[in-house]
């Protein structure tokens, strides 16, 4: 899968200064309602529930925040990249930079897991790690994140 088809280029942030975890969701909140159309309350709310669950936070200093959120018609995807990492209560404990965050319909579907799949993979390869963490613009850090079919 190209991850272009999941997440659009206006969707990737960089250089945000972040201060916890709670300021980030609210954040992601916030971007993922002004380009939805959905509220910023209730996806707030779907990815505090999801926390409980246990953290997103997948190691290496990537976060993957997902959830389903009620009135959403297809998956929604968002990249941000830290200016400083925080902490985010990941499997490995190391602290967070790099956050993609995935909206899904909650009938749920195969596209979702897809994306969640393909995220995960090209977060493992480092080469691509290092070249999102050192993206100067957001236009670079989008095409470091789909230019390759994972």
């Amino acid at each position: 899968m190209n991850l272009s088809s999941a997440i659009a280029p206006e969707d990737v942030i960089l250089d945000l200064s972040i201060s916890t975890k709670a300021v980030l969701i609210k954040k992601l909140a916030a971007h993922a309602a002004a380009r939805t159309g959905l509220t910023e309350e209730a996806i707030h709310t779907a990815l505090l529930g999801r926390e409980r669950l246990g953290s997103t936070g997948i190691g290496h200093g990537v976060a993957m925040p997902h959830a389903p959120v009620p009135g959403l018609q297809t998956s929604f995807a968002a990249l941000m990249v830290l200016k400083k990492p925080i902490d985010f209560e990941s499997v490995d404990d190391l602290p967070v930079d790099v956050v993609f965050l995935l909206l899904s319909s909650p009938e749920g579907s195969n596209e979702y897991l897809k994306i969640l799949a393909a995220v995960a993979r090209r977060t493992r390869d480092e080469q691509v790690m290092k070249m999102l963490r050192g993206a100067k613009t957001a236009p670079a850090a989008y095409s470091v994140l789909v230019e390759q079919p994972v």
